[in-house]
Parts: C-alpha cells; structure tokens; sequence
C-alpha cells in the first residue's frame, strides 16, 4: 500500500507554506503526482480556569470568510519545542500563564495534501498576566462553561477541526 517518492517539483514558497507536487511510484508500479503543502506545525491549548470554566478565542479567519471560535494555537516557529510554544502561544492569545500544561496528543489535520501536525494540550492553574497578541492579529479571548460549549458544539458555532479535536481529548465532547 505505500508510495515510494521519486522527485519534488516545488511550486510556492511563503512565509509559512512551501507547497510541492511530488511524483511517487505507487504499488503497482505506476507514476502518479501528489499536492503537498509542508507546514511547520503547530500547538493547541485548552485554557481551563479555577471554576472549571474554558478560554476560547473568537478570531476572524480569512480563508472560510468567518469568526470562529477556537482554542487558542499558533504555529511553531524553525526548531521551537511544542512544550514551549504553547506557553507563549497560551500567553500571546489570551494572556494567561499556566503552572500546569499536560500534553493531550498531536493530530493531522489534512493528511490527503499537507502534512501539517498540530500538538493539542490543556493548561490549568492560570494566572493573568496580559494578551500580546501577534501585530496582525485580532483576537477576542472570552470564557465559557463546558455546557455552554456543548450548546455551541450542537449548533455548529464551534466546527474548527484542532478545537473539536480538543475537547474530545480533554474529555469534553
């Protein structure tokens, strides 16, 4: 059932994408082309407070045209730990810190084209220190009850993919 790679044709390069179209020898032995966009990877956090209740961030998300709510994530920067990111990315998005981070597991998000893997945490015994979000974003950090989520979850308001991924793995969904 695998492919073996033969050659990569690059086709763009940006700041966060490299995106190839690679020719692998499938089992039969036939040539066929495969799209891939690399991505560095990134990191997934579940902020719960004291009260049991979650941060989410609202985030308008350019590529499905939406608000979104999400847990806060952002990706790795060149040979960043993911146990170190998701402090800063923890902080930078909601502007907390966390004395307890716990690893959930990693997923792939789209693993028919790109290879991006996102690792998923939860972060407890917050202290609020301050949002530094990143220049270009915009972001609305805002708490919910785990029974508000689930009405958000049922009314398709919450359909990100690492934020369902989330709360499935913390035990919320």
């Amino acid at each position: 059932m695998e492919e073996v790679f033969v050659s990569s044709q690059p086709v763009f390069q940006g700041r966060m994408l490299r995106v190839a179209v690679d020719t692998v020898r499938l089992p039969d032995g036939k040539l066929a082309e495969r799209e891939v966009v690399a991505h560095p990877g990134a990191v997934a956090v579940l902020p719960v407070l004291a009260d049991g209740s979650v941060v989410l961030v609202a985030q308008y998300r350019h590529a499905v045209k939406k608000i979104l709510w999400e847990v806060p994530a952002g990706k790795l920067d060149a040979g960043e730990n993911p146990d170190a990111c998701v402090r800063r990315e923890l902080e930078e998005e909601t502007g907390y810190q966390a004395r307890q981070i716990e690893r959930l597991g990693s997923i792939f998000t789209t693993p028919g084209f790109s290879d991006e893997v996102i690792h998923l945490y939860r972060a407890r015994e917050l202290t609020f220190v301050a949002q530094r979000t990143d220049e270009d974003e915009f972001i609305e950090p805002r708490a919910f009850s785990p029974a508000q989520i689930a009405d958000m979850v049922r009314r398709g308001e919450i359909c990100d993919a690492k934020t369902l991924n989330t709360f499935y793995l913390a035990g919320l969904a």
